[in-house]
């Protein structure tokens, strides 16, 4: 199979479910903390048609694995009301949270399957098998990822909202207005000024090292379930 669909075959799956269950645990959280607005819409679902968006959760995560450039992407936002949280302050640091804490348990699940699937491996593996295994790597790395990704203190990251709780209600509000240009600012940080100053990636600076150090206690994880 060409290495190149067999990579989008093991990838893609993995990013959506990913990315989704990001989401759906932000609704759930918040619906735990008094806003039902998520479960009000019906967006309390891994369905992924209720959350996918198709440039963001599909198209561009896919075109930027193809060039080799930092993947991300994102879903349909799951809809939050800080104003409907019994502590819209401490609550939304909560909701934003949960988005990054579900990736890293999944990061877990993932890594206890590959280990099952390692110790009960029948030998020599097939095509099936050995895809099943790019895919939980895949799963466990995407997920690791987007955890620490969305940690970033830059609008629209939920590590922009735990910021956002913990500064003073001035500066707090300061800082809120740079919501509107977030997006704008994400695709300047980590796509064009690593073009144009490769010594300025941030992806390879700050989020590469804690991704790459907590991936390597999965895969320890993953191993001691496989028992080797």
């Amino acid at each position: 199979m060409n290495e190149t669909l067999l990579t989008a075959i093991a990838l893609i799956p993995a990013l959506v479910f990913a990315i989704v269950f990001h989401e759906v645990a932000h609704g759930y959280v918040a619906r735990l903390l008094g806003d039902s607005t998520a479960s009000e819409q019906g967006r309390l679902t891994l369905n992924p048609l209720r959350h996918v968006d198709p440039v963001g959760t599909v198209v561009l995560p896919a075109i930027l694995a193809l060039i080799k450039a930092p993947v991300f992407g994102w879903a349909r936002p799951v809809p939050v009301n800080k104003w409907r949280l019994r502590n819209p302050r401490l609550g939304m640091m909560a909701v934003a949270a949960a988005g990054p804490g579900s990736n890293l348990v999944l990061a877990a699940v993932g890594a206890i399957m590959l280990g099952l699937l390692a110790r009960y491996l029948v030998t020599p593996p097939g095509q099936a098998v050995a895809l099943v295994a790019l895919s939980l790597n895949y799963f466990i790395m995407v997920n690791v990822f987007l955890a620490f990704f969305n940690l970033l203190p830059v609008p629209p990251f939920d590590g922009s909202h735990i910021v956002e709780g913990m500064l003073p209600r001035g500066a707090a509000r300061q800082f809120n207005r740079l919501r509107p240009i977030g997006l704008p600012l994400v695709f300047l940080l980590l796509l064009i000024i690593p073009s144009l100053f490769p010594q300025a990636n941030i992806i390879e600076r700050l989020v590469l090292p804690p991704v790459e150090w907590i991936s390597g206690h999965y895969m320890a994880l993953a191993r001691l379930v496989a028992g080797t």
